[in-house]
């Protein structure tokens, strides 16, 4: 028996998912989720085989959430997303229904996954890599970083970021009050945040300007930016005269 999961925050949608999947009786849904929240606890709890992902959510978007999730699963895309981001999904075999979808087209989706899944859960390839270097960001991806620490969800608002640090193939964020570890590329935040505000001082480092409070000779030609929190983060040579510039000074 399969296990399905059906995570969106729209009843009547969630309502016809349940009705599609009535002719399959080798597949079971052990889970109706309205947010991205009870999403991520109830894929925790069940492991199942395949998820019915609404991308467009509150709280936190249909991506943030499958990045909380350590085991990736089989994923169906439901969203209303325009053709132009519906090519990102095809290019990286990611099925797609786009609402409003008939039976019909449920029918293949399924049919899709069916012919790709010969076990019970699909290898992490190209879905994980979608999701560590999606392009398709989401607008709220400007203005928050969705961490997981614990059995905590956590909603860090950029503003509160003190400065991010590459960290093998992670990257951890800093703020005042704690540390956090995505599974991110440097290159990921610097394309999606703010470049007024966040800064490039160096491979390892991105601070966030508003937390900057002066810039000092460190050895030789060296430079360090000290930010509030009283952490000193390296400034390359060729990133010292880009500061000065943007800075003004």
């Amino acid at each position: 028996m399969k296990k399905i999961i059906i995570v969106d925050d729209e009843p009547l949608a969630r309502n016809i998912i349940v009705e599609y999947l009535k002719p399959y009786k080798d597949i079971e849904i052990v889970a109706e989720c309205n947010d991205g929240f009870e999403g991520v606890k109830k894929i925790t709890e069940h492991n199942p085989h395949l998820i019915f992902l609404d991308i467009q959510m509150p709280k936190i978007n249909g991506f943030e959430m499958l990045e909380l999730i350590t085991d990736i699963q089989s994923v169906i895309f439901t969203t209303a997303f325009d053709e132009y981001a519906i090519k990102a999904f095809e290019n990286n075999a990611i099925d797609y229904l786009l609402k409003p979808f008939s039976q019909e087209r449920f029918d293949a989706a399924i049919k899709k996954w069916f012919s790709k899944t010969v076990s019970t859960k699909l290898p992490e390839n190209n879905l994980r890599l979608f999701i560590e270097n999606d392009t398709q960001h989401q607008p709220e991806e400007k203005n928050r970083i969705v961490v997981k620490k614990g059995n905590d969800i956590r909603i860090i608002p950029v503003s509160d970021i003190f400065y991010l640090e590459a960290y093998d193939d992670y990257v951890k964020i800093y703020t005042k009050e704690d540390c956090y570890i995505k599974k991110k590329t440097m290159n990921y935040y610097e394309q999606v945040l703010d470049n007024a505000v966040f800064f490039r001082t160096h491979r390892s480092f991105i601070i966030n300007l508003n937390h900057l409070t002066k810039i000092e000779l460190a050895e030789k030609n060296n430079y360090a930016a000290i930010l509030k929190n009283g952490k000193k983060v390296s400034i390359s040579r060729s990133n010292y005269s880009k500061l000065k510039e943007l800075l003004g000074i």
